[in-house]
């Protein structure tokens, strides 16, 4: 259990490390022109995307990387075997990188905001990932309740 504990706790890092930079995105967003502290000067360009986009792409990578964080806290009290314990970890990162990659096509890519199939090439992909990660998420809860919440054979 150990290993797939730390095996959560790292993507979840790094989900959150990848929030973080797109933060910086949404900061260079917000003033219009890309700071370059420490170094004196900043470069005018305005990013594209939305205040609600930039804002929902940097706090999907922070949020995901928490949630698996919990869920590596949480695992050890699942009755689940070890190669059960394996897959739920991996469906909890796959459902972590899907949610920050697609969030962060909204924000970079015009009409990329992935609710439906279609329209750009970047939309349909962010939509895909979303919908893998939905896939994901809803089948490792639903283990999870059904392997908690079901009754206990009594082995004592």
């Amino acid at each position: 259990m150990n290993d797939i504990q730390k095996l959560l706790v790292g993507h979840g890092a790094l989900v959150m490390w990848v929030g973080f930079l797109v933060g910086f995105g949404f900061a260079f967003f917000l003033l219009g022109r890309i700071e370059l502290w420490p170094i004196p000067g900043s470069i005018e360009f305005q990013l594209p995307g939305s205040y609600d986009a930039w804002r929902m792409a940097h706090l999907e990578g922070v949020q995901n990387g928490l949630v698996l964080w919990i869920v590596a806290m949480v695992m050890p009290i699942v009755p689940i075997g070890s190669i059960g314990a394996r897959r739920l970890a991996w469906a909890f990162i796959i459902t972590a990188w899907a949610n920050a990659i697609a969030s962060t096509m909204d924000p970079l890519f015009p009409e990329s905001r992935g609710l439906t199939f279609g329209g750009t090439l970047t939309n349909s992909f962010a939509y895909l990932l979303f919908v893998l990660g939905i896939v994901a998420v809803m089948t490792a809860t639903a283990v999870i309740a059904w392997r908690c919440l079901r009754p206990q054979k009594d082995l004592g």
